[in-house]
């Protein structure tokens, strides 16, 4: 089968076919002149498919041997992709991770699902959270769901006239959120308002680097607007 980066290119995945194709074989063999062999004792059916007649290593199994060879980065921008053709699949993935041993792309393959699997948080669950992070920070408390500009705003600091929304994944998947959300931080820019997006994923996990920087932000804010601090 088309392997390696040669199947990363095949599914669309990747810009560049490498100079020397690549293959993979279940049993072991000789190496060829312009081909590199590649040999693998994990081969399941589900990791065979065919791209227009020409057999390739399906999509879970091409990101598990690109992530053995490139870095984090260069892989997290293979499965951001993978997604946006809709050809990630979250369960095969991690199923082919389960098996693979110690294959050399295993635990970055790993690392780049992570984002995938975690968990969907509630928006009052996301709500609590951000407001012990802000309590901690010692900043000011900011009102909560209310309306400013024609619009619910999930955190407003009326005194800076600056606000949070809080973002979740599940929020944001139609096409109609994806169109209205940029047209919410306009309209608040237009009524004078500062305001950014914190997704409920940073607010769960890097609680401190969201606190520095809302009281960087908020700092900033009041001297924009000649406060005292």
């Amino acid at each position: 089968m088309v392997s390696h980066e040669s199947a990363a290119w095949l599914w669309g995945l990747s810009p560049a076919w490498p100079q020397i194709p690549e293959v993979t074989i279940p049993s072991r063999g000789h190496n060829r002149a312009g081909i590199r062999i590649h040999h693998s004792t994990i081969l399941e059916d589900e990791d065979r498919a065919e791209f227009e007649g020409i057999p390739v290593t399906a999509v879970p199994r091409t990101l598990l041997d690109f992530g053995g060879r490139q870095n984090d980065r260069q892989l997290e921008r293979l499965v951001e992709k993978s997604e946006r053709m809709g050809l990630l699949d979250i369960g095969a993935i991690d199923s082919l991770i389960a098996r693979s041993g110690r294959h050399a792309g295993r635990k970055r393959l790993r690392r780049a699902l992570a984002l995938y699997l975690d968990p969907i948080m509630s928006r009052a669950h996301t709500e609590r959270v951000f407001l012990d992070i802000v309590k901690s920070a010692g900043l000011p408390r900011p009102a909560i769901n209310t309306f400013v500009a024609g619009h619910e705003i999930d955190a407003y600091w009326e005194r800076e006239r600056f606000a949070v929304e809080l973002d979740g994944w599940e929020t944001h998947r139609t096409r109609a959120a994806f169109e209205r959300d940029p047209l919410r931080i306009e309209d608040l820019k237009l009524a004078g308002i500062d305001a950014i997006r914190i997704t409920a994923r940073r607010i769960e996990q890097e609680p401190d680097q969201v606190a520095r920087r809302l009281r960087t932000l908020l700092e900033r804010r009041q001297r924009a607007l000649r406060l005292n601090i």
